[in-house]
């Protein structure tokens, strides 16, 4: 079986790491780099389970599996202008995945427009050390939140910065989960 994993792996922008960290369970960067090359069978199992940690549907993985949901790249923005890319490329639309939310912004503040859709991946307390220095969601009791850069963690207290400037920081104790942003949609 030919497969598009490598090619869609770049065009997320992914390395072999990440991908391999993504699969559930997680695996190696050997073994995602030999399922790319063919030098590993490719299962329906191992499919999916790459599909998944890329976000694409696995039919999106195979050669000829179906309708193609990519955009061909026909040019590079850089310091110098508009180019031709030094080799062919795609960009493959974000598909949502487990444990995403959203946030929707109806007012311009700090780095975001009205209208920006800020998609978030869900983190347990375990895992907040990965939002250090990112932008989080933090639910709060009665249906609140509190969205801001996420700049200290100390005794199951988190620290926020709001996202607009002069604002003051916020300390919440012991979250049942946050939201790390990892996508900004953006119309223009």
């Amino acid at each position: 079986m030919i497969t598009r994993i490598r090619e869609v792996r770049r065009a997320r922008g992914m390395t072999l790491d990440d991908v391999a960290k993504r699969c559930s369970p997680p695996t190696t960067p050997q073994t995602v780099g030999r399922l790319e090359t063919g030098t590993r069978t490719v299962s329906i199992g191992w499919l999916n389970r790459i599909a998944e940690a890329l976000g694409v549907e696995a039919a999106d993985l195979v050669e000829g599996g179906g309708e193609k949901s990519e955009l061909p790249v026909v040019a590079v923005l850089g310091a110098g202008g508009a180019a031709a890319p030094k080799r062919t490329a795609v960009v493959v639309p974000p598909r949502s995945g487990p444990g995403q939310v959203a946030i929707i912004a109806a007012a311009s503040l700090g780095d975001y427009r009205s209208g920006d859709e800020i998609w978030c991946e869900t983190l347990e307390a375990a895992q907040y050390g990965r939002a250090l220095n990112r932008d989080v969601l933090v639910p709060r009791p009665a249906g609140r939140f509190l969205f801001g850069r996420l700049i200290g963690r100390e005794e199951g207290k988190l620290h926020l910065l709001p996202p607009g400037a002069g604002g003051r920081q916020s300390v919440v104790a012991d979250p049942p989960w946050i939201a790390v942003a990892s996508k900004l949609v953006r119309s223009l």
